[in-house]
């Protein structure tokens, strides 16, 4: 079994040791039996989807590089929330990829039945996010009706829409049909 590392610190400079999650993920997959192929390491936030060895990380689970995630924790894997992280999850999951936690004993998903609950379990926490959020701006919609806002972009004036529109009127005015669908001529030079 191929295995990768995903380390992460918060902090960009180096007051935080990277070396606290190696070394014990390391030996993890010696103890487990696993090929350890490469470690993916980052120094940033969890909460950013921009960090670059996560990305090509990922990169290389569509490429099936590897067969395992080892990691210390799942806060150190993302913290983006949770429909992200089950993204990210599912993701690895279709690439036939396990994920196992040296921390969270319950979060090791080589098992299929356990996995798939996991993911189950994921899934739905994600669903009742993204239903809380709907409810939340729709009540802050409500909120600004009851308050007698307006709710949208400001009307424009008819001189102002005719000028997004590219100025057509302004532009065409006085011209014959023949001028109009000639358009604007250029200058030779």
């Amino acid at each position: 079994m191929k295995a990768i590392i995903y380390a992460r610190v918060s902090k960009t400079d180096d007051s935080q040791d990277l070396n606290n999650q190696l070394v014990p993920l390391r030996d993890f997959a010696k103890a487990i039996n696993a090929d350890l192929v490469e470690e993916y390491v980052d120094k940033g936030s969890g909460a950013k989807a921009d960090r670059q060895n996560f990305i090509r990380m990922m990169n290389d689970a569509d490429q099936k590089k590897f067969d395992i995630v080892l990691l210390t924790a799942l806060d150190r894997f993302s913290r983006e929330g949770i429909s992200n992280t089950t993204a990210y999850l599912e993701r690895l999951r279709r690439n036939g990829i396990a994920i196992k936690s040296l921390q969270e004993g319950w979060l090791d998903t080589r098992d299929k039945g356990i996995g798939d609950l996991l993911f189950a379990i994921f899934a739905w926490v994600a669903a009742q996010e993204r239903k809380r959020i709907s409810e939340r701006v729709k009540l802050g919609l409500q909120r600004v009706r009851l308050m007698g806002q307006k709710l949208g972009r400001p009307r424009l004036s008819r001189d102002r829409r005719q000028r997004a529109k590219g100025g057509y009127f302004l532009r065409y005015a006085g011209k014959t049909k023949a001028e109009r669908r000639l358009g604007p001529r250029k200058a030779i030079v």
